[in-house]
Order: structure tokens, then sequence, then C-alpha cells
């Protein structure tokens, strides 16, 4: 099952980046998840300004920085986005990227991992609701950072081994949700048929 990890920023010196990297990694090592990571750095879109919703536009033809967006999103099967927490929500980049996105999520699970002040609980609530209009499956189980994250991991970008160890800590939520991402696209993968 091709993953895509989606950056949900474009900040320099973005912790997301880091924090992608480690979920990117963690699910690697996962018997049949095939990985990739969507960095939103790498599709510059202007703020969504089309006249029509997507949806509803069968004579749509997206700019051609848009549909390369598009067309790289469609070729997963389950996503993983990592978003920070603004203002109480998810980044703006993020959910103007999810804009533009019509059925190419359509019946396929997505999943949430945050960094915040309150381990991005409120960008978790928010995102998952933003993906439901995307027509994903949410996964309902999420990961959520206390803080920025930079202190939780080493120089190599791993997480430190306390927080590996820690039965109720970031690892162990993450590797618990991909259990659940897996068995959603696995269902759903079938579904699709």
């Amino acid at each position: 099952m091709k993953v895509q990890i989606i950056i949900g920023s474009t900040r320099p010196g973005r912790v997301t980046a880091t924090i992608a990297g480690w979920v990117a990694k963690t699910s690697s090592a996962v018997d049949g998840l095939e990985v990739e990571v969507v960095d939103l750095a790498d599709y510059p879109m202007p703020f969504f300004d089309e006249p029509i919703s997507p949806r509803y536009n069968p004579n749509r033809t997206p700019k051609p920085e848009v549909q390369r967006f598009i067309d790289k999103i469609a070729e997963a099967e389950a996503y993983i986005y990592v978003t920070p927490e603004y203002n109480h929500s998810t980044s703006a980049v993020l959910k103007n990227a999810i804009d533009y996105l019509t059925v190419e999520m359509l019946h396929k699970p997505a999943a949430v991992v945050s960094h915040g002040s309150v381990g991005g609980a409120r960008a978790i609530v928010a995102l998952k609701e933003i993906l439901s209009e995307s027509l994903a499956a949410i996964v309902p189980k999420s990961v959520a950072f206390i803080g920025h994250g930079t202190d939780s991991f080493d120089e190599t970008g791993d997480l430190k081994a306390d927080l590996k160890a820690n039965p109720y800590g970031p690892q162990k939520a993450l590797d618990d949700m991909l259990i659940d991402l897996k068995w959603y696209g696995n269902a759903l993968t079938a579904g699709r048929t």
C-alpha cells in the first residue's frame, strides 16, 4: 500500500519536516507499506481561486502547478498529514492545498500527526474535519507532540530513546496509528476494487 506523508508546513526551519521524517522512517519499517514524503514546499500553489467548486465543475482546468499536486495525491492509497498548530488550527498552506482536491482521497484512509502547545490537538480536530470533506476515511487515532517537538529528536532526526521507550509516548501512539492506517487501507482497497 502506497502511503504519502504530507509535510503541512513550508516555513523555514520547520520542525514539521523533522517529525515527518520520523513518521516516514517508522512507516517504512511496517510490512506492506511503501512510503513517500510529499513536501508542500515542493508544490507552491496560489490561494484557491477557482470560480466553481472543483467537485461540481466537470469542465475544470486547474493551473499546471495545481494539477501537478492533484496528480501526486491521486497516486497514494493512504495518507498521513503532519501539521503544526497555528492559531488553534492547521496551517493555511495545508488547508489551501486540500481545497484544490476533489475525489483523489475518496475511500482512502487519512491520519494526522501534529505538534504545538497542546500537542497540536486543535489542529488535529480541525484537520480531521477538513479531511472528511475530501471524502477520505479518517483514522481515529492520531499522534500529538507537546510543544514544537524540537527537544524530542536527536541530531540524526530519530526520536530520543526515552520517548521511544515510554509506553504512553509518541512512538507508541504512532505505532498504534500505523496499525489502524494499514487496517483501514487494506479494507478500503478491497472495497474500492
